[in-house]
């Protein structure tokens, strides 16, 4: 018969450690002064020649780093494809088992490292130098091997890491991170990439959806629209206000010109003026002659703010055309559903 486990020694609640607020404070504001420290000390020759050298690229960017400059390398790669940018990201270790044949002299490969002398990075460097790459070393300490081996180099000014040993990479990540990804909007606008480029890149996103879909695309229309006449009576059309998920009756005339809505709240409010008299009221005679509407072309996004506009939030638009023809209807449901 095995022997119990130890009892584990765990602090009580009324025991555990609290944050102190002053000194989380001060974490705060020490972060700030060493990134301050990382704007007010970059050399922007060197950040414009990288630049530049990313921008004038033939073929493929190449990112590469090992552990946290790993991740960061990795990160700012993703971004430039979302850009549009030919981009990877080359793992050290798989390039020295056969990726590395993924190189050719049409591309450039950057190094991401803090110190400079990661022994990884220190090995694939001439195996891709002998694949004619554009190799540049980003780095935060100005002399080190890396920078002595690659073709081009940025320095980024480190004061310090926040880590009280200067030890853990908090600080110097976060450096790489806003350089990478300053670089890359920079690039971004170097290339005038437009509004619907960028969506294209993020069909399934909320970013492209909003960019990319219009009210069209997201309205109900033909059956699926709770319509009537203005002289129908109110309560001969509540399977329609009902039963169609819209929360209105959208009003049209023969010609299936918009009249007004009447939705489930006026219903309430009438009900309650009214009493018995509802029985005799047509809906022409308390609908909204003047709804909120817009056109099918407008973005999806559009119909999401119109909505949400002053004086007061609204659960749907009416469709119409430039002849105030009905086409449609959007719903606030429809657009969330959507993914907007």
């Amino acid at each position: 018969m095995g022997s119990l486990p130890p009892s584990l020694n765990l602090p009580s609640p009324s025991k555990q450690a609290l944050i102190d607020p002053d000194s989380l404070l001060s974490l705060f504001k020490s972060q700030q002064k060493y990134l301050n420290f990382f704007f007010q000390n970059l050399d922007l020759s060197q950040t414009l020649a990288f630049t530049q050298n990313l921008l004038n690229a033939k073929g493929t960017i190449y990112f590469s780093g090992v552990g946290k400059s790993g991740f960061i390398a990795r990160k700012i790669s993703q971004t430039l494809v979302s850009l549009g940018i030919r981009s990877g990201f080359l793992s050290p270790l798989d390039a020295l088992h056969g990726d590395i044949g993924i190189l050719s002299p049409l591309d450039v490969l950057v190094l991401f490292s803090k110190s400079g002398n990661t022994e990884e990075l220190l090995r694939l460097v001439p195996c891709a130098k002998a694949k004619g790459a554009y190799l540049i070393a980003v780095t935060s300490t100005e002399a080190n091997g890396l920078v002595g081996l690659c073709d081009s180099k940025v320095f980024l000014p480190l004061e310090r890491e926040l880590c009280p040993f200067d030890l853990a990479p908090v600080t110097s990540t976060a450096i790489q991170m806003v350089f990478g990804d300053t670089v890359a909007i920079a690039l971004m606008a170097a290339r005038n990439l437009t509004k619907d480029e960028y969506a294209a890149n993020h069909p399934a996103g909320r970013i492209g959806k909003s960019l990319i879909f219009k009210v069209k695309d997201v309205m109900k229309k033909q059956d699926e629209l709770p319509v009537c006449k203005e002289g129908d009576l109110i309560m001969d059309q509540l399977v329609e206000l009902t039963s169609k998920g819209c929360g209105c009756l959208l009003v049209i005339d023969d010609q299936h010109h918009l009249i007004g809505t009447f939705t489930d709240g006026d219903l309430r409010r009438t009900l309650k003026a009214s009493g018995e008299g509802i029985f005799k009221l047509t809906v022409g005679q308390m609908c909204n002659r003047n709804p909120r509407t817009i056109g099918p072309d407008a973005m999806a996004i559009e119909a999401m703010q119109k909505m949400e506009s002053p004086p007061s939030p609204v659960q749907f638009l009416t469709v119409i055309d430039q002849q105030n023809i009905l086409i449609g209807i959007v719903t606030l449901h429809g657009l969330v559903s959507a993914g907007l």
